[in-house]
């Protein structure tokens, strides 16, 4: 475990490094994802490219569970109320949920503030969703708020919906499922997986992905449930029965087998059951908690190696958080001058693959680590 880490208070406990770097690996995926979904989207095909990249948010709520359960299981039998952990987790999370919006609200004004199909939106509708987005109020489909008009839950900031599910995922955690003997947590992992793989194996979504969570709709709201439901149990389950293995490369083997498995094409087939359901339900409940288990057994071997695990651990949250107001721009550009291929847009694909990190660099080192700072200071500090 490494010493230290940008999203540590200062009575944090020592990382899981490798985690925190297999953590960056997965949010560097989305990425590449993204600007890939970006000529689906344009051209109106499939994601050719790292068609999986999507399941990387299963991989986080897995690693969340296992990370809330290490850093504070044992705090509540101590010290630790309620509203501490609250506090917490608003100071490590909101920051850059306010800084991603307005972001948002930037991309939004170059793109002259008009929806996909170019009906103009009023400022003050924009200025409303930068004020839900903010406090975190998702939109309804079809509000004068969504202002992108695709029902995203967060329209200015789409990824935002999964951290609405980590939000949720924490209430859970310190309301009840932290109360729950390991038997009866692991009763539920089994229940929630069952529901999970039903979700997906039944093509319940109709997309036939599980590829759901991103709008306020019944399916989608219940598909994102359970999409953060089961992996934050399931990590949870696993930091209590945890009992490190020797191996070596684990950090490479991970990364190896993570690329592996988000890189797959998408499975054709529907009927009787969808293939590709079966194929993200085996991902989601065998091959990441494998992972998970690996990754936290392993151990760096030199500064090298653990220097760049916590660069990918300190980057990871900021680029997932701030790096799709860049891709709505992206999608914007591609549509217009109807450009569908990575072959024939590869220099500004990269360049905004660098500008994502960049981006993201510079809001961790220049607002996120000063104002958690000031704000773990501020409210935490006896």
């Amino acid at each position: 475990m490494s010493k230290t880490s940008s999203a540590a208070f200062a009575d944090s406990k020592p990382h899981y490094y490798l985690l925190d770097g297999l953590r960056g690996v997965a949010a560097l995926i989305v990425i590449w994802y993204h600007i890939f979904e970006g000529y689906a989207f344009a051209g109106g095909g499939m994601i050719e490219t790292f068609n999986h990249g999507y399941l990387a948010v299963d991989f986080f709520f897995i690693l969340s569970g296992f990370v809330i359960s290490y850093a504070y299981d044992d705090r509540w039998s101590k010290n630790l109320t309620m509203k501490g952990f609250f506090k917490r987790r608003l100071i490590r999370l909101h920051p850059m949920v306010v800084m991603g919006a307005i972001l948002g609200v930037i991309a939004f004004y170059l793109q002259g503030c008009v929806q996909w199909d170019g009906t103009h939106v009023a400022i003050s509708m924009v200025m409303l969703s930068l004020l839900c987005t903010i406090l975190f109020i998702p939109a309804m489909p079809g509000l004068g708020y969504e202002v992108r008009g695709n029902g995203e839950m967060f329209p200015l900031n789409g990824p935002c919906w999964s951290l609405f599910f980590e939000y949720i995922g924490n209430i859970l955690y310190a309301l009840f499922i932290r109360r729950l003997s390991t038997k009866v947590l692991a009763v539920l992992v089994v229940l929630l997986g069952i529901a999970l793989a039903a979700f997906a194996i039944f093509n319940v979504s109709g997309y036939g992905s599980i590829g759901v969570g991103w709008t306020l709709d019944a399916v989608n709201f219940t598909g994102g449930l359970l999409r953060m439901l089961f992996p934050f149990s399931m990590g949870m389950l696993l930091l209590r029965i945890f009992k490190p293995m020797k191996i070596r490369g684990a950090f490479w083997i991970c990364t190896i087998a993570m690329v592996a498995l988000l890189s797959v094409p998408f499975i054709e087939g529907t009927e009787p059951i969808c293939a590709n359901g079966v194929y993200e339900a085996f991902c989601i409940i065998i091959a990441f908690p494998i992972l998970l288990w690996v990754g936290a057994s392993g151990t760096t071997t030199d500064k090298s190696s653990t220097m760049i695990c916590k660069f990918l651990g300190d980057i990871s949250y900021p680029v997932y958080v701030i790096h799709y107001p860049i891709m709505y721009l992206f999608y914007a550009w591609l549509i217009k001058n109807q450009l569908f291929t990575f072959a024939e847009t590869w220099q500004v694909a990269l360049c905004v693959y660098a500008l994502s990190l960049l981006i993201a660099y510079l809001c961790l080192k220049l607002y996120d680590e000063p104002v958690r700072k000031y704000l773990a200071k501020r409210f935490l500090t006896r």
